[in-house]
């Protein structure tokens, strides 16, 4: 497979983060010749919190994340890849039940303090028994340095692995924060197959992490989309196992404390940095698109309309044609069901404008135009003038690979 000419110009090595393990195993679940059975394995109980597709058709792992998130205690997190366990009925349920009895049993935990994930095609049954006696075998050889062994396996139609890594300073001592995903295509996360764990050793209550994870998830996985499409199985799990370097360091357990603030921002960086990777390496894309609407009447109209522009098919295919087809985004805007005035609005492609005041700038350059849809990261930037909400997402052209690789999915 082909990696994305997106994909990151250099890889990145995730340092150890104290308290936690990973490894990846072949179990055969779909693939052959590559590992599909990966896993996190704390070693003492992990705060935990989590953010999951709001689709009416979830997967089995979603549910069963759901049911235990509350309890905010995790010793693993489990990830097959291959097939997404969803709209599978009661053997999906079972699935799920088996995995997490046989992960509870190796590691001498409660069944609830095991966290699943799922990603592959959906409707197929997934029998857990086949890998399930796998899991010993899996956590025994899991180690402090399998980042990018966990990265790989979760992987699909992905071409390359996510990674991203930053460390944090809090009351003068250093952590780290490490997250890995997938995604590719069918990627709208709404909290595609999007998936992604991230883990820190600073000491944060598990109340604190689904505060900061919930307040930032908007701004960061749900600003992105490759082809519109939420999947069943969108899971974001964020764990701390309060074992850095520094254990003087009092735990966070207070969204009032001071402290959160510079871990919030350290977190939103990853999140940020992980789902960009997912768009780059949206499924045949050739183009990283970032859409910014300003002068919305408020924050979610803007957002609503720079994603209306970023998941038109017309938009996409001009952009990847090279095409500075401006009046597909006029389109994209007056569709999308926000106020709009089109004696008020402007439009750029890069730093060039291309529309003003409901209709083509006067000093309109197709030439220039078209030089910045050449460009391998594209800026599309609106001006409503309605007032003073706005929004930025990130989406990716829509090519013929696009298709290729959809219409031969489950083969």
């Amino acid at each position: 497979m082909t990696v994305s000419p997106l994909a990151p110009k250099f890889s990145v090595t995730l340092p150890p983060v104290r308290g936690v393990r990973l490894g990846a195993v072949e179990a055969g679940i779909k693939y052959r010749g590559r590992k599909d059975l990966s896993a996190m394995v704390f070693e003492q109980p992990a705060q935990i919190a989590g953010v999951f597709t709001r689709s009416r058709c979830a997967s089995a792992p979603v549910d069963w994340c759901r049911k235990h998130i509350a309890g905010g205690v995790a010793r693993a997190i489990v990830v097959n890849a291959g097939n997404a366990n969803a709209f599978t009925g009661a053997k999906g349920v079972e699935a799920v039940e088996t995995t997490a009895r046989a992960a509870a049993a190796a590691l001498s935990c409660g069944e609830e303090e095991i966290f699943l994930a799922s990603t592959g095609v959906i409707g197929e049954p997934m029998d857990a028994a086949a890998f399930s006696g796998r899991l010993s075998e899996l956590f025994e050889m899991a180690g402090v340095d399998g980042w990018a062994d966990m990265a790989a396996a979760i992987m699909t139609t992905d071409t390359f692995a996510k990674l991203a890594t930053i460390d944090v300073q809090i009351d003068g001592a250093g952590f780290t924060i490490n997250g890995i995903a997938k995604g590719s295509g069918m990627i709208e996360p709404d909290m595609a197959t999007m998936l992604s764990f991230i883990v820190t050793d600073a000491p944060v209550s598990s109340a604190c992490l689904q505060a900061v994870l919930s307040a930032r998830v908007g701004e960061t996985y749900n600003s992105v989309t490759v082809d519109s499409d939420t999947s069943t199985s969108d899971t974001v799990l964020v764990c701390a196992t309060g074992m850095g370097r520094d254990n003087s360091i009092l735990p966070i357990t207070e969204t009032s404390d001071p402290r959160l603030v510079q871990f919030d921002m350290a977190l939103k960086h990853v999140m940020h940095d992980l789902a960009l990777q997912i768009v780059r390496d949206g499924e045949g894309a050739q183009k990283l698109i970032e859409v910014v609407v300003k002068g919305a009447r408020d924050d979610q109209a803007a957002k609503v309309i720079a994603k209306s522009i970023a998941n038109s098919p017309l938009v996409k295919t001009a952009i990847a044609g090279e095409d500075a087809n401006w009046g597909r985004v006029v389109m994209a805007i007056g569709k999308a069901g926000e106020e709009a005035d089109r004696d008020r609005l402007s439009i750029w492609f890069g730093d060039v404008r291309v529309a003003v005041n409901g209709e083509r700038d006067p000093d309109y350059d197709e030439d220039e135009a078209s030089r910045q849809v050449k460009k391998r990261e594209v800026r599309v930037r609106v001006d409503l003038g309605l007032d003073e909400g706005s929004a930025r997402v990130w989406t990716c052209d829509l090519t013929h690979e696009y298709i290729a690789i959809n219409a031969d999915y489950r083969s």
